[in-house]
C-alpha cells in the first residue's frame, strides 16, 4: 500500500500514510510510558537527563532548578542544551532531549506537536523599554503605537522572539524599522540605554537594572511550558524535573492571566498602562 505521493518536488503522506502516523504516535506513545513503568526508583534516580531551555529561563529557573534535582536526586546527571523553543520539538522526538522548556506568546501561539506533550509553567508579563514613557493618552492605549517612528531592536529573525516583535507593531498599525538584530535581553536593554531604539523584552529579560530604561508593561504576555514526549509524563525523572522546576519560578511569574503582578521592579522605572490585563 503506497505510503507517499509525489506533489511536484516534494513528497506527501497519501491518507494510509496518514492513518499509520496515529497509529505510531500511539506505539511510541506506550513505549514512554513502559519505559517510566521498568524505572526501579527503589535503587534512586540515576543517569543523564537531558534539558533543553532558553536563556532566560536558564539564568531564573533551570540554575535553582539543577540545584534542587541534585540534592533530592544525587544519582540523576542533568545536561542543559540551550535550544530555541522552535527547535525543541524535533529534538524530543529524536530522543536528544528528555525534558525542555518551551514558550509561546499572544501573538506567537505555539502550535501542537505530535508525540508530544506540555504542561504550563508560568506566566510573564511584556514590557516596552525605551528611554522615555510615552503620553499619558499612549500610556492609557496601545503604547506600542507611540514609537512607530522608532529604530527598533529585536531578536533575529527566524525566532519566536522576533516574530513577537513584528506582529506586536503591526498589530499596533505600522511595521517596525529594525535596526538591530540581538537575541541576548541584557544587550538589547544596554543598546536601549544607549539610545538605539526600543524594543520588547519579556519579563525575565529583566535582570540586571539598566539605568535610563523605562519599562512600559504591555497588554501581552509570554507563556513558558513543560514539553516531553508524550507518554513521558509518568517517567520519574520527567516527574522529578517538572516539579523542580515548578518549585523554582520566581513568585512574581505564578501568578495567572487576570491576577496581580508585583508592580514594580527594583532599580527600574515602571509605567503601568490602565488597561493591563494582570
Amino acid at each position: 500500500m503506497p505510503l507517499l505521493e509525489r506533489t511536484g518536488r516534494r513528497v506527501t503522506l497519501t491518507p494510509a500514510g496518514q492513518k499509520l502516523v496515529h497509529h505510531a504516535e500511539a506505539i511510541f506513545e506506550r513505549l514512554e510510558q513502559a519505559t517510566a513503568d521498568l524505572v526501579d526508583t527503589r535503587r534512586g534516580l540515576a543517569g543523564p537527563l537531558r534539558i533543553g531551555t532558553f536563556p532566560t529561563a536558564t539564568r531564573v529557573i533551570v540554575l535553582a532548578a539543577l540545584a534542587s534535582l541534585v540534592h533530592q536526586h544525587p544519582g540523576l546527571e542533568p545536561m542543559v542544551l540551550e535550544i530555541d523553543p522552535a527547535e525543541v520539538a524535533g529534538a524530543l522526538r529524536a530522543g536528544d532531549l528528555d525534558v525542555a522548556l518551551i514558550h509561546e506568546y499572544d501573538f506567537v501561539p505555539s502550535p501542537a506537536e505530535p508525540g508530544l506533550a506540555a504542561q504550563p509553567l508560568c506566566t510573564e508579563s511584556m514590557y516596552l523599554a525605551s528611554t522615555s514613557s510615552a503620553p499619558g493618552e499612549a500610556a492609557d492605549g496601545w503604547v506600542i503605537g507611540h514609537w512607530k517612528d522608532s529604530p527598533w531592536i529585536t531578536a533575529t529573525p527566524g525566532t519566536l522572539c522576533h516574530a513577537m516583535t513584528v506582529r506586536a507593531c503591526q498589530a499596533a498599525g505600522f511595521t517596525p524599522h529594525v535596526r538591530h538584530q540581538v537575541d541576548d535581553f541584557a544587550t538589547v536593554l544596554a543598546l536601549v540605554a544607549a539610545g538605539q531604539g526600543v524594543a520588547v523584552v519579556p519579563h525575565l529579560g529583566i535582570v540586571d537594572p539598566m539605568p535610563g530604561v523605562t519599562l512600559t508593561r504591555l497588554p501581552i504576555h509570554r507563556r513558558t511550558k513543560i514539553a516531553y514526549r508524550t507518554g513521558a509524563a509518568g517517567h520519574p525523572a520527567v516527574a522529578a524535573t517538572a516539579v523542580a522546576l515548578r518549585g523554582s519560578v520566581p513568585r512574581e511569574l505564578t501568578c495567572i492571566e487576570g491576577t496581580p503582578l508585583p508592580r514594580s521592579i527594583p532599580g527600574l522605572p515602571v509605567v503601568y498602562p490602565a488597561s493591563s490585563p494582570c
